[in-house]
């Protein structure tokens, strides 16, 4: 039987109410879910630079997040190095700060986390600093936390991840054998430049020597231009920073 045009129209909006209801219902649900996936991800990742991926994946949620209560703690700086508690009235805190969002500021003007890894048992005693980084690679945007020893220049471990590089060649940037060459690297020169790490072209070369270089990934020229690029310009952004600790260090020494 044929419908008429108001019947049609009539059935047309009802239907769109009710699916939009039933979309906003599902997300109201699951939003909390994922918003708490992503932020434990996100706690795997930063622990990933001070602690092996199998120790990590060996943990129930539960653990993840207690371990990451107990040995971490936080502040968020501006490039000048000083410490942020608010922005634009609200406070604000390193594990709420959306290093993506901020990638698309001007670099003066984005907020900076710091993730500064505890001694178990100890609150007082800092074993590493935990800097987030993120830039582009070949197709798409890469990221990562690097963790610098107390002496705020030797690489304590690296964590790498990526939205679409290609498998096999720049998704190797994931792999613990390629993270594990920046691991004891320096990120300053003997006159006090910072010059971070650099992933060289092509693979297979012994680097060990060089305290700025690693081994590069066959095939990955791009990606791997992406991570120094990336390294350098974050770590630059944290330079301030980097360079208060190393200044208060000194004085504690004396």
């Amino acid at each position: 039987m044929q419908q008429s045009n108001a019947y049609i129209i009539t059935f047309s909006v009802i239907l769109t109410v009710v699916l939009g209801l039933l979309l906003s219902g599902t997300s109201q649900v699951l939003g909390p879910m994922q918003r708490e996936a992503e932020a434990l991800d996100k706690k795997k990742q930063i622990l990933g630079a001070v602690i092996s991926g199998e120790e990590i994946a060996a943990m129930t949620p539960q653990e993840v997040n207690e371990y990451y209560t107990n040995r971490i703690s936080s502040v968020v700086v501006d490039i000048n190095g000083e410490e942020v508690t608010e922005q634009n009235g609200a406070a604000v805190t390193a594990e709420t700060v959306d290093i993506a969002k901020n990638y698309k500021k001007p670099a003066e003007e984005r907020l900076y986390p710091v993730f500064i890894y505890h001694a178990e048992g100890s609150s007082d005693k800092v074993e590493s600093y935990i800097f987030p980084l993120y830039g582009a690679g070949l197709w798409d945007a890469i990221w990562g936390f690097i963790a610098l020893d107390t002496d705020m220049n030797t690489v304590g471990g690296i964590t790498l991840a990526h939205a679409g590089e290609t498998p096999g060649l720049g998704a190797r940037i994931t792999e613990p054998g390629v993270q594990a060459r920046y691991v004891g690297k320096e990120i300053f020169d003997d006159s006090g430049d910072l010059v971070a790490v650099e992933m060289q072209k092509g693979e297979g070369k012994d680097y060990s020597s060089q305290p700025h270089q690693i081994d590069g990934m066959s095939g990955a020229t791009i990606t791997g231009k992406g991570v120094n690029n990336m390294l350098k310009d974050y770590l630059g952004h944290y330079q301030a920073y980097i360079e208060s600790k190393k200044s208060n260090q000194a004085v504690a020494a004396l």
